[in-house]
């Protein structure tokens, strides 16, 4: 019964990130990795944005007041953004 109310919830919070970069092969682009933890290892997701996007995503992360992860829409949620 605790499995299916854990399946069940579709938002979480992302609580970690772990950024990686692999080499595709010598000389040639590589791909950006993020790694979400939600709710502190309750579940995860990995991402693949492109440089630009991962820049963008960690500044928004580093900037709001907590971050949440959509697993049914596959949308990352920022709460609150310090303008300062």
């Amino acid at each position: 019964m605790e499995q299916q109310t854990e399946q069940r919830i579709l938002i979480r919070e992302v609580t970690q990130v772990q950024a990686s970069w692999t080499e595709a092969e010598r000389g040639a682009p590589g791909a950006f990795t993020l790694q979400l933890i939600l709710d502190h290892g309750a579940d995860e997701y990995v991402l693949r944005p492109t440089a630009e996007d991962s820049d963008v995503i960690l500044k928004l992360i580093k900037r709001s007041d907590k971050a949440m992860f959509d697993l049914d829409r596959k949308v990352l949620i920022f709460g609150s953004i310090s303008v300062d």
